[in-house]
C-alpha cells in the first residue's frame, strides 16, 4: 500500500493517548484513539486499547449486549409468547362468529366509525340511531376505539394470513431478540405495529378494516436488514425475501394493505436505525428517547388524522 509523503507525517505526530511522548499511526478500533505498541491489545479485527479491552470485559460478564441491552437467557420467549397471543385471539375471534365477530370488530381497525347492514353503509353517525334502523354498528379511532392502533396487529381472520405472520415472527424474532435484547425487541415490534397503524388511518379508506401483525412483521425484516448492513453482511438474502414480499403486497393490495407494510417497515427501521447507530457513549441516554419520539410521531399523527376526519 502506498502512501503518500504528508499522510505519512500526520499519521506519525499523533501521540499515543496513554504515552503522550510515543508517536504512532496506529489508533484503537473502538474508541479511535491513538494508541502505541505497548498499547496495543489485539482484537478480533485490528487493535484495541487497553479501556476499551476492560469495557468489553465488563459487558461481557454483565451479560450486555453490543447496543445496550441485556442478553435474554430465552431469546425465543418473547416470540412464543406474541404468537401464543396471536393464535388465542383468532381462536376466540372464529369461535365467536369470524368476520362477524364483535370482538373482531372491537379489535381490527378501522379509521372511522360506521353504521352497516350485510350489504351497505348506512349514513349514520351514531350507535344508537344504528341500532334504531336494525343495522350493526362498528366503532373506529375517530369515534373513541384508539385501542385498535394497536390491538389490530394482534388480529387475524385467515388462516394463511396468521400461519404466514407467526412464521415470519417464529423466524426473525429469536435473531433479533438476540442482538437487541428482549426490551428492545419488544419496542421494535409494538412500534412498528403502531406505525403502521398510522399510515394506515392516513392513507386506507376511514371504512375499510385492516387486521393483522404484518405491519410488526415489515418493521423486523428493516431491522434485519439494517443490522446485516451496518455489520457489513450479507443482505441480499433479507432483501429478496422483502422485495418477494413487497411484490405480493402490491400484486394483492386489493386486499392486502399495502399502508400497513409501508408504515411497519418505516417504523422498524427508524426505530432499528436510533438502537444501533447511535455513537456507544450516547446509547444509554438517548436510545429509548429517540424510540419514544418515533412512537410520539406516530400517535400524533394518529391524533390529527382523527381530527381531520371529525372537524
Amino acid at each position: 500500500m502506498m502512501v503518500a509523503a504528508g499522510s505519512l507525517a500526520a499519521m506519525l505526530e499523533s501521540a499515543c493517548y496513554r504515552h503522550p511522548d510515543q508517536a504512532t499511526g496506529i489508533v484503537c478500533q473502538r474508541c479511535h484513539r491513538p494508541i502505541c505498541p505497548r498499547c496495543m491489545v489485539a482484537g478480533s479485527v485490528g487493535f484495541q486499547c487497553p479501556d476499551c479491552v476492560m469495557a468489553g470485559r465488563r459487558q461481557t460478564r454483565q451479560g450486555q449486549l453490543p447496543y445496550g441491552g441485556s442478553r435474554s437467557t430465552r431469546p425465543a420467549l418473547t416470540s412464543q409468547v406474541l404468537v401464543g397471543i396471536n393464535a388465542v385471539i383468532w381462536l376466540a375471534v372464529l369461535l365467536t362468529g369470524g368476520q362477524r365477530s364483535p370482538l373482531f370488530r372491537m379489535l381490527a381497525i378501522q379509521t372511522q366509525g360506521f353504521c352497516a347492514t350485510e350489504r351497505y353503509i348506512l349514513a349514520v353517525d351514531s350507535p344508537a340511531q344504528c341500532a334504531a334502523l336494525g343495522a350493526t354498528w362498528t366503532d373506529g379511532v375517530t369515534s373513541g376505539a384508539w385501542w385498535q392502533v394497536l390491538t389490530n396487529a394482534f388480529t387475524h381472520l385467515d388462516v394463511i394470513h396468521i400461519a404466514f405472520n407467526m412464521v415470519a415472527l417464529y423466524v426473525l424474532g429469536p435473531q433479533l431478540e438476540s442482538v437487541l435484547g428482549r426490551a428492545r425487541f419488544l419496542a421494535l415490534y409494538l412500534v412498528s405495529a403502531l406505525t403502521g397503524s398510522a399510515v394506515v388511518t392516513w392513507f386506507s379508506d376511514p371504512y375499510i378494516t385492516t387486521m393483522g401483525a404484518s405491519g410488526a412483521i415489515f418493521g423486523m425484516m428493516g431491522a434485519v436488514l439494517l443490522i446485516a448492513w451496518k455489520h457489513h453482511g450479507d443482505v441480499r438474502t433479507i432483501l429478496v425475501w422483502l422485495g418477494v414480499n413487497v411484490a405480493i403486497t402490491f400484486v394483492g393490495s386489493s386486499f392486502i394493505s399495502w399502508q400497513g407494510h409501508l408504515g411497519g417497515l418505516l417504523g422498524g427501521m427508524a426505530v432499528t436505525a436510533a438502537l444501533i447507530w447511535l455513537p456507544r457513549e450516547q446509547r444509554q441516554r438517548w436510545q429509548w428517547p429517540l424510540v419514544g419520539l418515533v412512537a410520539v410521531l406516530a400517535v400524533a399523527a394518529i391524533v390529527v388524522r382523527a381530527l381531520t376526519i371529525a372537524g
